[in-house]
């Protein structure tokens, strides 16, 4: 039995959404509010009331329509609406029907793609060809990862069969039989329960004895499911009850019970097996995903490096933030001990009320910076469309900092907080951390990359990679570092705070999925080593564990930097393109793997087996 559902894997794969409230217009453009509180600049500050001056927002700016397609992006299209509607038709979560057909489906794709004569295409061409085969290839693999997951929790939910099998007949409009139907409700209810006291026995005794016995992440991925279960019968029953009365008559009282039973199953799972209880910090347990799925999604990821090599790359990058760290402390008067002056820059946060000017103004400076220095096109749609919103107090218990996109979502305290809880909200989210992110956010990063994916190749999206999205974004906080952008100590531990929490993601991340860090460990190493506050830690650690990100997605952030940096290198720093020709061809060829936009870019000969190679990092020291 098989399992397709959004879990990480396919989550990884996706450009995050927020919902959007539009910006006041009544922001004032006065003096940017961190002048009082670190002091006079010697650099001149932007003039935020006046437009940009550049060719990208001249008057006689034309509209682009050149969206280039290649020879296989009709096939591309049509792949993707087909999935659509297969996807919307086969909804059933869990079920063995959907996983056998789509995995015809992507066995058919692939054998479509083989007939394709790829020494007739051209480049681009080429880069499709190899995009598709890459992502049919991983949608099977994890079709079969997830059946291996479905075997480990198979114990606990011996009863998904049959609620899956009634949802699907009547997906079929098979006729319905109410009293037989009612029969196997009440049935289901004496299966949940039995399999709850088999569980309930297994706690009580070692491995050896009588019982079922799991791990927790496995407990926890069952209770998931139980939920899932849950809602698929909630489907069915509410189809039926109250337009066939007989149903009703038969199926009302056998359903509400099996409804609690499944209620009260998945909730024991959940807090007694897994140890998950609402409200606790410590309600972290993720679901370790080892070693070969972990080589197998960087190979999916076009990343020619062991998970051991990432984490040793990821130290060697800690240990240069380090070092800038303790230069940016000693500037500070400080001397070496770069926590104490990162305290003092937490502590330079604005009073309630103020942080959305903040952002506002920051997200200007940033642009003027682009405009004064020609690095990227900025359509001027792209200046006029983003938008702030504020982050919920329960949105922030996983996103402790900004998100971004056409929206900046900006995480600070209300008044509904504790008084702790509010001073690590200001404290995390202080001016010399914000001044390194928003431009992350907006533009040049996520809000002008998403602007643009929009126009430019967007038959592209099923192929979008993190390590695009997400280092496209971390690739400018490298590039603005590397041009001057931080004008003070403070601004400096502000980049660097970020680039270390980069660098740590990629040690927590990878270490917990090839099970060397449990979460707790997690969370102490963001306190320790990258200086996070306690809540802001758990609540990075839950956001990357519970399921909403693919097991690399956290990696992708500096990894896919390095990535663009290191292109960067070999275009820009060569004279063949200039910083802005470079960065909107970067743009235009969307959110793929960045070794397919290096192809592109460098002209590269392709071949039909292309595999990776490309080491867009220098030598690694302490590798086995």
């Amino acid at each position: 039995m098989t399992i397709v559902h959004s879990g990480p894997a396919r989550a990884s794969r996706m450009v995050l959404a927020a919902t959007v409230i539009v910006l006041s217009s009544c922001f004032m453009l006065s003096a940017p509010p961190w002048t009082t509180l670190v002091g006079a600049q010697d650099d001149p500050k932007p003039n935020l009331g006046q437009p940009p001056q550049n060719k990208a927002t001249d008057d006689r700016e034309q509209i682009d329509l050149g969206s280039p397609r290649s020879a296989l992006a009709g096939m591309i299209e049509r792949y993707g609406a087909d999935h659509g509607s297969l996807g919307r038709s086969l909804r059933v979560a869990n079920s063995p029907k959907r996983d056998a057909r789509m995995k015809q489906f992507y066995g058919e794709w692939q054998g479509a793609l083989e007939q394709v004569d790829f020494e007739a295409l051209a480049l681009d061409g080429r880069v499709d060809y190899l995009l598709f085969k890459n992502h049919l290839r991983h949608e099977l693999r994890q079709l079969a990862h997830q059946e291996k997951l479905l075997e480990e929790t198979g114990p606990l939910i011996p009863f998904a069969h049959t609620i899956i099998d009634l949802e699907e007949a009547r997906r079929q409009m098979e006729d319905l039989d109410s009293a037989q139907a009612a029969g196997v409700l009440a049935g289901l209810k004496k299966q949940v329960d039995q399999t709850r006291k088999a569980v309930e026995a297994g706690l009580k005794s070692d491995y050896s004895s009588e019982g079922i016995h799991v791990s927790k992440s496995v407990a926890n991925r069952a209770a998931e499911k139980v939920s899932s279960l849950k809602r698929t019968l909630k489907d069915w029953f509410g189809f039926y009850d109250g337009y066939d009365p007989i149903f009703t008559w038969w199926a009302s009282e056998p359903y509400k019970e099996l409804d609690q039973a499944l209620d009260s199953y998945a909730k024991f799972l959940r807090e007694k097996v897994a140890g998950v209880k609402p409200g606790d910090k410590d309600d972290i347990v993720g679901d370790p995903i080892g070693r070969e799925e972990l080589t197998s999604e960087l190979a999916t990821e076009m990343i020619p490096y062991t998970p051991e090599e990432l984490v040793t790359l990821a130290d060697q990058e800690y240990a240069w933030c380090e070092a800038e760290m303790k230069r940016a402390a000693r500037d500070m008067r400080y001397g070496d001990d770069w926590h104490k002056a990162l305290e003092h820059v937490k502590t330079l946060h604005v009073e309630p009320g103020k942080q959305p000017k903040l952002i506002h103004d920051l997200a200007l400076e940033a642009i003027d910076f682009l405009d004064r220095h020609d690095l990227v096109t900025i359509p001027r749609l792209a200046r006029e469309t983003w938008r702030m919103e504020m982050m919920s107090p329960e949105r922030q218990l996983v996103n402790p900092f900004f998100t971004g996109g056409e929206v900046i979502s900006v995480s600070y305290p209300t008044n509904t907080m504790t008084h702790e809880q509010k001073m690590m909200s200001m404290r995390g989210n202080n001016i010399h951390f914000a001044r390194a992110t928003v431009h992350h956010e907006l533009i040049p990063g996520h809000h002008l990359q998403i602007f643009m994916a929009a126009r430019y190749r967007p038959y592209r999206r099923a192929f979008s990679t993190p390590f695009s999205v997400e280092g496209w974004a971390l690739y400018w906080e490298l590039l603005l570092w590397d041009m001057d952008f931080p004008r003070s100590p403070e601004d400096r531990i502000g980049m660097l705070f970020w680039r270390m929490h980069r660098c740590a993601r990629i040690i927590f991340s990878l270490n917990f999925h090839l099970g060397q860090m449990s979460p707790q460990e997690c969370i102490d190493f963001l306190v320790e080593r990258a200086g996070h506050e306690v809540d802001n830690a758990t609540a990075e650690v839950r956001r990357s564990f519970n399921g909403s990100y693919g097991p690399l997605y956290q990696s992708a952030y500096l990894l896919g930097g390095l990535q663009l940096r290191a292109l960067r290198r070999e275009l820009v720093d060569t004279g063949k393109m200039t910083d802005r020709a470079f960065h909107d061809a970067v743009l235009k060829e969307n959110t793929v793997p960045i070794e397919m936009v290096r192809a592109s870019l460098t002209k590269q000969e392709l071949n039909r087996d292309f595999a990776t190679t490309w080491k867009f990092y220098g030598p690694l020291t302490g590798k086995d």
